[in-house]
């Protein structure tokens, strides 16, 4: 299984940013998927709803989800993660798998 985020990016504070991950594989279910993200120094936190400023949507049918973001802040810079939990031909007992990350950073 392969878990690929798309879509980050430098942008201005009050900006806004959608970001996508797409998991790819043989005969691929995917159970669940949410998005984490991690700032330097700091512990890989789930992402909520960020006050209201974040929408997390997916599309079943093509095991993608994505995380709009809106009025972004300079806290919101991170490495942002895809966390997928999915079976597969070569995986049939459910797993999690990460994404490699990408970068968001919200600067003027």
């Amino acid at each position: 299984v392969q878990v690929v985020e798309s879509g980050g990016g430098l942008v201005q504070p009050g900006g806004s940013l959608t970001l996508s991950c797409a998991a790819s594989g043989s005969m691929l279910r995917t159970h669940a998927m949410n998005w984490y993200r991690q700032s330097p120094g700091k512990q890989r936190d789930l992402v909520a709803g960020g006050d209201g400023r974040f929408t997390i949507s997916r599309d079943n049918a093509k095991n993608t989800v994505y995380l709009q973001m809106n009025n972004l802040k300079p806290e919101d810079t991170a490495v942002y993660y895809c966390h997928v939990l999915a079976t597969s031909s070569d995986q049939p007992v459910a797993r999690y798998y990460w994404g490699q990350g990408i970068q968001v950073t919200v600067s003027s």
